[in-house]
């Protein structure tokens, strides 16, 4: 088969490490650890991985190998692979429906990544202590972060200047489309094979640091690992479906974008089990960083987003060695975040390529414009377009969320598992995939199981 014209992934490893890279993100960091701790513990974490297995990964090899099959843009795979199964072109909405959702989760989950970026610098800066000072503008003048009151006005001073707030997401967007500009092997590829181990290696040295200088490592893995049944619940095992699919980058595009780039000696199945496994275990192995120092703090492990930018600062302040803990700490975010944009960028990058004939470079400038603009909203919903409400309680930013994962990102999702499985030519299907036992469980599990368990957290998210 003809190779995309976007260039490949040079191996097996850096298509795990790119695809990994795309589904290890901020809410790896925060969110899955601290859902699993409330919800369960041991008994979630179970419940989480028979979730990935039933769902997230039947679906992940679904999106593989339609990449692979069609080596374009989801759009014009899409369009590809419907004329040669003989099947109705309203298909390609599949391809349309991932490229606006990745689009729509950039303009806002840059946003966030340029709050991180924020608080990196103060942790490289060697000012800590003042970050409430610098991030307000007022330097010198603020007491140090280590206690809530002061934490919460060092996020409030920088989410409420809009001037801070689009500078720092300014910044990480050029970051993003700078990589994204260099294509395949001199962009993206040379990017995961730096940050990805790095961010594997930092993520290990933290939890070792955490193990031997916070006091409650073992709170910590009671925290995570310890069968409570009595916090188990019916909402325990939507949340654990709806994580099992949202953390692997589903139905947004970026895993069909990369399919396309993957050689054909490749075994997809395989790949795929490892990129779960990969991603799982970085979401538990942060909870192993975090919720140790936050017992050692005697701090609340129930912030959600606020753990990040709240709860973590006040225990890196009080903290030995903690201006270094909460650099690396830092690093390691932004590398996940780096990764993840870049991944959620290329679809709508490689179409424009393909539609009009342009260079990369001048792509990433033409689609990192459109969304740059569009994200402006999302930056200015914390500060001048606060009271403003798109609909009814939901302000940009909120829309922009709401819309991309609670109805773009499913419904793509679903979609790629029935089309993959009923719709494809079995040609096609042998072709990318083969003939074994493990095709025909995945065949079972994406024909049945993992559209019904999508349809069932959907259902349920819109009813709220």
């Amino acid at each position: 088969m003809a190779a995309s014209m976007h260039g490949m992934w040079s191996s097996r490893l850096m298509f795990i490490l790119a695809t990994a890279g795309s589904a290890v993100g901020l809410g790896n960091i925060w969110r899955f650890p601290y859902v699993a701790g409330e919800n369960g513990g041991g008994v979630f974490v179970l419940t989480y991985l028979l979730c990935i297995l039933l769902i997230g990964l039947p679906i992940l090899i679904s999106e593989t190998l339609l990449g692979r099959a069609g080596r374009q843009s989801p759009i014009n795979t899409m369009r590809t692979l419907t004329a040669r199964s003989g099947v109705s072109s309203l298909w390609q909405v599949i391809g349309w429906m991932g490229v606006l959702a990745g689009f729509m989760i950039l303009s806002f989950y840059a946003v966030i990544s340029g709050w991180i970026l924020a608080y990196l610098l103060e942790m490289a800066r060697g000012s800590y202590a003042l970050i409430a000072a610098w991030l307000g503008g007022l330097a010198g003048s603020a007491p140090p972060a280590s206690d809530g009151a002061s934490a919460e006005a060092a996020f409030a001073s920088l989410i409420n200047n809009p001037y801070r707030v689009v500078g720092w997401y300014s910044a990480f967007m050029l970051i993003t489309f700078w990589i994204a500009a260099r294509g395949v092997g001199r962009g993206l590829e040379l990017a995961v094979r730096y940050l990805m181990p790095a961010l594997f290696f930092l993520l290990l040295a933290l939890v070792a640091w955490a193990a031997l200088t916070s006091g409650h490592f073992q709170a910590g893995l009671a925290f995570l690992f310890s069968f409570k049944a009595e916090q188990f619940s019916g909402d325990a095992i939507l949340m654990a479906m709806g994580q099992a699919f949202f953390t692997l980058s589903l139905g947004m595009g970026a895993i069909m974008a990369y399919g396309a780039y993957l050689p054909d000696r490749v075994h997809i199945v395989g790949s795929c089990a490892t990129i779960a496994l990969l991603d799982t275990g970085v979401a538990l192995l942060a909870g192993l960083v975090i919720f140790p120092l936050v017992f050692a703090n005697g701090l609340d492990s129930g912030e959600g987003p606020g753990l990040m930018f709240v709860t973590l600062p006040i225990a890196f302040g009080q903290m030995p060695g903690g201006q270094l803990f909460g650099l690396v700490f830092f690093l390691l975010v932004t590398f996940a975040a780096i990764t993840s944009a870049i991944s959620i960028l290329e679809p709508a990058l490689a179409w424009l390529v393909e539609k009009l004939q342009v260079s990369r470079p001048l792509g990433a400038a033409l689609v990192g414009g459109m969304a740059w603009l569009v994200g402006l909203g999302s930056a200015f919903s914390f500060n001048l377009l606060a009271d403003f409400q798109l609909f009814p309680g939901l302000t940009f930013f909120d829309t922009m969320d709401f819309v991309a994962n609670n109805i773009l990102l499913p419904l793509g999702g679903m979609l790629i598992a029935i089309f993959a499985s009923w719709k494809l030519s079995r040609g096609l299907l042998a072709e990318q995939i083969g003939v074994s036992p493990v095709t025909r469980i995945w065949l079972f599990l994406a024909r049945f199981v993992a559209p019904a368990g999508v349809a069932f957290v959907f259902i349920m998210f819109l009813a709220g």
